[in-house]
């Protein structure tokens, strides 16, 4: 949520920046207007509820003569007021919906572009390997290796949905518990999180009312299934103020995760690339509300993206993404992509990004300046520690062996046994 006071006082400013994200200016109008009408009718209804209790108050001391029309006065008022009142309630409720479907502002310096294909290979690490053989793809794979079961799984659970069996099962809870290890040494308080959660954290986080074609409901609990910890994180300390010295929060957050993907029909309808349920560990931080900070937070985080994956020995590259191509709550956004062999290109793998306090507005966080006293809302960020089984497919197709099998990269090694190699004859 943005700061309505400077929306009206930087219209111009504000007009340019959201643009940037495709946003018409025209409704950066809309939203001031409905701001004054509510202010309007604030102060009225307020003016009139102190006359009218100034009213109530005179007529113990009013004449006998004077408190007939004292009486009528006041009740007079009250009318309208009640009248007032529900005018004030529809404003209020038309500008706070306006309020939550106003985008974050872009950082200055995000590429400009309509989607992702004008996003900005900032570097890339490692190269894609050379083989010797022909590979094989995920598919070929898991089935050469019994590591899934999509027939007998999609007769149960329908499209987009997996099993993983034998060492694929152990590797999927492996690469998790090695991040998980890697976020609690670097500070991170480990946290596991449900998937179920109610309409107000969704909009607090800004899946509410961008994404609502994405979120499975069940409507007879009224609750839904989260796409990610950072929705139930990002609650954690809602309508808290917290002392400065608490600050920076730090949570690894692990969850199953669900998404109804229903924007990409046709996409990668075969494997484990685009399914509805998957597991994910998730970065997610709280800072001071100080650019310098959630910026500094922001590098730290994509830093330890980088080291998860010179860990998995993948070859990777950082795309710095354009304003069009970030979601509403982005201010700056990195993407880190993989390489896939099977595809002959890089795919997502993790997204981090600094959302600053517009999230904290919509959750009111808030923290109290050791210094000063003031309180100041937070600024929140967060980034994919790993997510699976995406993450699996670029794993054993990198890793893979001429016969099937896949080799576990030494820092891997300690959480799967020892085991230097899965798969065909081992």
């Amino acid at each position: 949520m943005l700061d309505i006071k400077f929306v009206a006082e930087n219209v111009d400013w504000v007009k340019k920046s959201l643009a940037r994200k495709g946003f018409a200016p025209s409704n950066v109008d809309k939203l001031v207007e409905a701001y004054l009408e509510m202010n309007k009718l604030k102060t009225s209804t307020q003016q009139k509820m102190e006359e009218k209790n100034r009213l109530s108050n005179s007529i113990k001391s009013a004449s006998s003569e004077e408190r007939p029309n004292i009486i009528a006065k006041s009740k007079a008022i009250g009318e309208e007021l009640k009248q007032e009142q529900v005018l004030l309630d529809e404003a209020t409720a038309k500008f706070d919906d306006m309020m939550l479907r106003m985008p974050n502002y872009p950082d200055e310096n995000c590429p400009d572009g309509p989607d992702d294909s004008a996003n900005v290979v900032v570097r890339k690490v490692g190269e894609p390997r050379k083989f010797d053989f022909t590979p094989r793809d995920q598919i070929e794979l898991c089935e050469l290796n019994d590591w899934t079961d999509s027939e007998r799984i999609a007769r149960i659970s329908g499209a987009r949905t997996y099993v993983l069996k034998n060492d694929m099962a152990k590797l999927e809870l492996a690469i998790h518990m090695m991040v998980l290890d890697k976020l609690r040494d670097k500070g991170f308080t480990v946290i596991s999180v449900p998937s179920l959660t109610k309409d107000k954290p969704l909009y607090g986080q800004g899946y509410l009312p961008f994404a609502r074609d994405e979120i499975y409901y069940m409507e007879a609990d009224d609750v839904y299934l989260s796409g990610t910890a950072e929705l139930i994180l990002n609650s954690m300390h809602a309508d808290e103020i917290l002392p400065e010295s608490s600050l920076p929060i730090l949570y690894a957050g692990f969850s199953p995760c669900f998404r109804r993907e229903a924007g990409s029909a046709g996409k990668d309808t075969k494997g484990l690339i685009r399914v509805h349920q998957f597991m994910k560990t998730e970065q997610f931080v709280v800072c001071k509300g100080e650019k310098e900070e959630s910026e500094k937070w922001h590098k730290k985080l994509l830093e330890i993206s980088e080291e998860v994956l010179a860990d998995l020995e993948l070859p990777y590259q950082v795309l710095d993404v354009c304003c069009g191509d970030m979601g509403s709550p982005k201010y700056r956004q990195y993407d880190l992509e993989a390489w896939l062999p099977s595809q002959n290109c890089y795919r997502e793998t993790h997204s981090c990004s600094n959302i600053t306090d517009w999230q904290a507005r919509r959750t009111n966080i808030r923290y109290r300046e050791n210094a000063s006293g003031k309180v100041k809302f937070a600024h929140t960020l967060n980034n994919t520690g790993i997510a699976t089984p995406r993450a699996l497919v670029m794993f054993i197709e990198n890793h893979q062996n001429e016969d099937g099998s896949v080799n576990i990269p030494a820092k891997l090694q300690p959480y799967m046994g020892g085991k230097k190699v899965i798969g065909k004859g081992k």
